[in-house]
C-alpha cells in the first residue's frame, strides 16, 4: 500500500507549524514531511516540535545536508528522536544545495564521497556500533552513542545523479526523489538503486519516497505552471498535478506504480491555506489511493 504525506515548506514562517502538524495528526496524514532549506528553518528542532504536539503522525525530514553536520551530531540528535518517539520519526540526508554550502564555507570538494562516509557511520552509530574510522571527511576515534535507538532505525539518502542514486541503494536504507522527478525517472531511479543494492549484497527492503508538486482550487493550473517554470523544469513531461482529489490521486498512484513507496504532496510555494492542503490530502486523496 502507498504511503502519503505533505509538506510543510519551510518558506512558511516556523509559528505557522504547530497548526499544520496538529491538522495533519488529527486528519489521519500517515507522514508531515519538513526540510532543512537554507537559510530558513532547522530540520531537528522543526521535527522535535511537530512530533511533540502530535500522537500519532510520522514527521519526516528531507534533507539534512551532511556538509553541516558532524556525523556524531547527527547521529545524537538523530538517536534522541527516536528515543522520545519510537516509530515515529523519518530522517533523510543529502550532499545539500552546493551553493548554499558555499555560502557557509562547507562544499565539499567530493559531495559523493561525504555522503557515503557520513551514511556509513551514521547507520552504525545508529545501530549502537563503536566507530572509529578515519575518512576523507568523516573521522571518528571510539564513538559511540550512549542512548542508541531501542529498535532499528531506517536512514533515508537523498538523491538524483546515478552515482547518488547507487549509493543510496548501496549504503542508505530508503531514497528520497525531488518533485523534478516523474514516473519514468521513478523507474530509472529503482533500477540504479537496486544495482548498488546488489553491488553491496543487500536484499532488505528499500523505501523510495517522491514528492510530487500538487495543486489545488482556484488557479491551480496556473500556480503548478508558474513553479514548475520558475524551476527550470516547466517542458518536463509528467511533472506536478493539479486538480481535484481524484486527479492528484490519479498522479500519486502513476508514481506507486513506477516504484514509489511514499508519495508527498508538495504544496505549491504560493499555497494560501497549507491547513487546508493538509486536510486534503488526508481527507480527499488518501481514501482514493487507498481505495
Amino acid at each position: 500500500m502507498t504511503g502519503l504525506g505533505a509538506v510543510f515548506r519551510p518558506q512558511l514562517a516556523p509559528e505557522r507549524l504547530r497548526a499544520v502538524a496538529r491538522v495533519a495528526d488529527e486528519a489521519g496524514l500517515e507522514e508531515l514531511w519538513l526540510w532543512e532549506d537554507c537559510f530558513r528553518e532547522g530540520g531537528i528542532s522543526t521535527a522535535a516540535a511537530a512530533l511533540a504536539w502530535t500522537e500519532r503522525v510520522r514527521v519526516g525530514v528531507g534533507l539534512l545536508p551532511v556538509p553541516l553536520r558532524n556525523v556524531a551530531v547527527t547521529a545524537m540528535e538523530a538517536a534522541t528522536l527516536h528515543r522520545m518517539f519510537p516509530g515515529r520519526a523519518v530522517l533523510g540526508v543529502g550532499h545539500g544545495v552546493q551553493d548554499w554550502m558555499g555560502q557557509v564555507g562547507a562544499r565539499a570538494e567530493s559531495p559523493l564521497t561525504l555522503l557515503r562516509e557520513h551514511l556509513v557511520a551514521l547507520r552504525a552509530l545508529l545501530g549502537g556500533e563503536r566507530v572509529t574510522t578515519k575518512g576523507r571527511y568523516v573521522r571518528l576515534d571510539d564513538v559511540a552513542l550512549d542512548w542508541p535507538p531501542e529498535q532499528a532505525v531506517e536512514v533515508l539518502a537523498g538523491a538524483t545523479g546515478p552515482r547518488s542514486l547507487r549509493l543510496a541503494g548501496e549504503a542508505a536504507d530508503g531514497t528520497v526523489l525531488t518533485a523534478s522527478t516523474a514516473p519514468d525517472g521513478v523507474r530509472r531511479a529503482r533500477r540504479l538503486i537496486d544495482e548498488g543494492r546488489a553491488a553491496a549484497g543487500r536484499s532488505e527492503a528499500h523505501r523510495v519516497v517522491v514528492y510530487l508538486l500538487a495543486a489545488t482550487g482556484p488557479g491551480a493550473d496556473e500556480r503548478l505552471r508558474d513553479e514548475l517554470v520558475a524551476e527550470g523544469v516547466g517542458d518536463v513531461p509528467d511533472l506536478g498535478v493539479a486538480g481535484d482529489a481524484e486527479a492528484v490521486a490519479g498522479a500519486v498512484r502513476r508514481l506507486a506504480e513506477a516504484g514509489a513507496d511514499t508519495v508527498v504532496l508538495q504544496p505549491t510555494g504560493d499555497e494560501r491555506d497549507p491547513e487546508g492542503f493538509v486536510r486534503f490530502a488526508a481527507e480527499q486523496v488518501r481514501p482514493l489511493v487507498v481505495a
